[in-house]
């Protein structure tokens, strides 16, 4: 297939073109001037991008976005997570529905940050939306993303946690782990909808062909706490958890920021995945610890 991708330059979308580029054709949209032959200039806060690009897809997978701990959650960044989300979908759709031949399927990122804090509740796709911040962006990137023509097939993959070793949530709770000082953060009972970077880019790619549309979880088979998941990789690294950091600290430290990146609570659930047929390379904790200890002793 030829893939046009935008947000490329992050922990998903790197791993993503090295999984796509085995079996497809990558175009990046980046917002400097071009390096290479499959690189294509926009400006997407300016709305500005050429239809031909769009045009010449088969695909179109948006993983654009500021990190959402890429800083305290000031007005300021709390614009710029939104922003940097609406806007680029924005501009993606609106190419698609100037183009005379649209591309068959657009996979638009969405996040767990959808369904809230919800304790012990299970989240299938049919769950309704939280009443967080989180929330609030998911719920408008994903309206963003439907305003693409009806013949295009429209993905929202509502990613969880992802577990990588160069980014993201892992190195946080690895490094403490493997210098004998491991810590769980908050009560340790909130649900982390977790994902392994590995399957996530493997269902990323499934969702190109799978007979999908609509919202779609994308998070382990296996639901689990922090505390299950911090103490799976201790064991793996034959390494204690001796340690909590308290809800109250984190909140004091880094506000909003705190609250909902690490002490929401998500039990979600990938019914459409696996119902499509998608299997996982690491569906337990166990496993998940298991990859990560063979990925720092390669």
């Amino acid at each position: 297939m030829r893939i046009l991708l935008a947000g490329a330059s992050g922990t998903i979308g790197t791993a993503l073109i090295r999984q796509l580029e085995k079996n497809h054709e990558v175009t990046r949209l980046v917002r400097r001037a071009p390096r290479a032959p499959r690189e294509i200039r926009w400006n997407p806060a300016a709305g500005e991008l050429d239809v031909s690009a769009v045009e010449n897809a088969d695909a179109v997978i948006n993983l654009s976005g500021a990190g959402i701990a890429g800083g305290l959650w000031t007005r300021s960044y709390k614009e710029t997570l939104y922003s940097s989300r609406i806007m680029p979908t924005r501009t993606l759709v609106q190419a698609m529905r100037a183009a005379h031949h649209p591309p068959e399927v657009f996979i638009s990122q969405s996040a767990s940050g959808y369904y809230g804090d919800r304790g012990d509740d299970v989240l299938t796709e049919a769950a309704a939306s939280g009443q967080t911040l989180l929330a609030d962006i998911c719920r408008r990137w994903e309206a963003e993303a439907l305003g693409a023509p009806d013949s295009v097939r429209v993905v929202l993959p509502r990613t969880g946690i992802v577990m990588a070793q160069g980014g993201g949530a892992l190195p946080n709770l690895l490094v403490p782990i493997r210098l004998f000082a491991g810590t769980s953060l908050g009560p340790g009972r909130q649900w982390w909808p977790w994902i392994s970077l590995n399957d996530e880019v493997r269902a990323l790619e499934f969702l190109l062909t799978a007979p999908l549309s609509g919202a779609v979880n994308l998070s382990a088979p296996t639901p689990a706490t922090l505390d299950t998941i911090t103490l799976a990789l201790g064991k793996a690294f034959s390494r204690p958890v001796w340690f909590r950091v308290p809800a109250s600290l984190l909140k004091a430290v880094i506000g909003q920021l705190g609250y909902e990146l690490l002490l929401v609570s998500t039990r979600m659930e990938p019914r459409k995945l696996t119902a499509a047929g998608f299997t996982f390379d690491e569906p337990t904790p166990e496993s998940l610890a298991s990859w990560v200890r063979r990925l720092t002793h390669s």
